[in-house]
């Protein structure tokens, strides 16, 4: 059996390795040449302990079906990167993401993205228009998790949207909504990152992190009533319908809680190696919603990008080879940092 290359991740420790055998597919499933792969927080994450996870890591990838069905073969392909069974009490109830027995690609008992070749389910698999890059169709994962959002709850032009977090998914939140026409808003730590989203005329906050004080950018949102004021100040407290966390950190998370109006619907797109306190009576009085929210629609999310909808390509920050994975991964966790991409085929 050949050998391949892939970034393999034991004991919270990353090293290449060039001794993984080339995955065989099970029935269903295809082989997929890897073309580029993306870093994502989560991959990060998971270095820090936040999943009992021991192999290759990565799900954000394009790729070329080496082997599969016949009309798959030789297609530039993406994946989605829940691998379910279709026999569980979830997957007969319509919740196939939720399997019981999932595997997931780069997550759970299931090698990822950071290798020469991976397997998934045929059925996972999206072809790539002609039309699309391999530079864009890399964020097909993470804009079908931002688009679903809009899966999850009903987004209107009239509502009061805050996104807290200004890095990779913040920025792919922040441009799926804004095509809804609602009142958005971003807060975020760094000027250069809100400065990409000014210029989609998307209005943002600077957050400046040794005070505690803030700049406004961007139009200003309009103020509605009378609301109790405290930290994080005037423009954000109790103002918002609806508050996105992507931060993946505590005070991200209060600033999204704090925002919302009662009843508001506090949105959580990240995952946390650690624990998490907030302030659980606040949130019952105000009778706020809290709804977590990961994998979304692929389909979607490819059309959204052969329409040129969301401009996903300029969000890439640097390249590597896979041979300096290690690389990457130091500098994907740098602040300043957006998307690191893996060139592999």
């Amino acid at each position: 059996m050949a050998n391949m290359c892939g970034l393999w991740l034991e004991d919270g420790q990353l090293r290449l390795r060039d001794d993984i055998p080339v995955p065989e597919p099970l029935a269903g499933e295809a082989v997929v040449r890897v073309l580029q792969a993306g870093v994502c927080n989560t991959d990060l994450e998971l270095t820090r302990g936040y999943y009992p996870y021991r192999g290759i890591l990565g799900h954000e990838f394009v790729g070329v079906v080496t082997a599969g069905p016949s009309a798959l073969e030789g297609q530039r392909v993406v994946g989605e990167i829940n691998a379910v069974c279709r026999e569980c009490s979830a997957c007969r109830q319509g919740r196939p993401t939720h399997c019981e027995n999932r595997t997931v690609l780069g997550i759970v008992n299931r090698d990822g993205a950071f290798a020469e070749y991976l397997t998934l389910p045929a059925e996972n698999l999206h072809a790539v228009p002609g039309n699309v890059t391999n530079d864009e169709a890399v964020f097909t994962e993470p804009l079908a998790a931002a688009l679903e959002i809009q899966e999850q709850i009903e987004v209107a032009p009239s509502q009061r949207v805050l996104v807290v977090g200004d890095g990779k998914l913040g920025q792919l939140i922040a441009r799926s909504l804004a095509p809804v026409g609602c009142e958005l808003l971003v807060v975020g730590h760094h000027e250069e990152k809100l400065q990409r989203l000014e210029t989609l005329g998307i209005a943002t906050v600077l957050r400046r992190t040794s005070d505690g004080s803030t700049d406004q950018k961007g139009p200003a949102p309009d103020r509605r009533g009378d609301e109790p004021q405290s930290e994080p100040g005037p423009a954000l407290d109790r103002h918002f319908d609806i508050a996105v966390e992507c931060t993946g950190n505590p005070a991200g998370f209060e600033t999204a809680r704090r925002a919302l109006r009662p009843r508001g619907t506090l949105v959580m797109k990240s995952t946390y190696a650690g624990d998490l306190t907030f302030n659980a009576s606040a949130a019952v009085v105000d009778e706020i919603t809290l709804m977590g929210s990961r994998c979304g629609p692929f389909a979607t999310a490819l059309k959204m990008i052969e329409s040129r909808g969301v401009e996903v390509a300029d969000l890439i920050d640097a390249r590597f080879a896979l041979a300096d994975a290690v690389a990457a991964f130091e500098r994907a966790q740098q602040p300043r940092a957006l998307k690191v991409i893996l060139e592999i085929g």
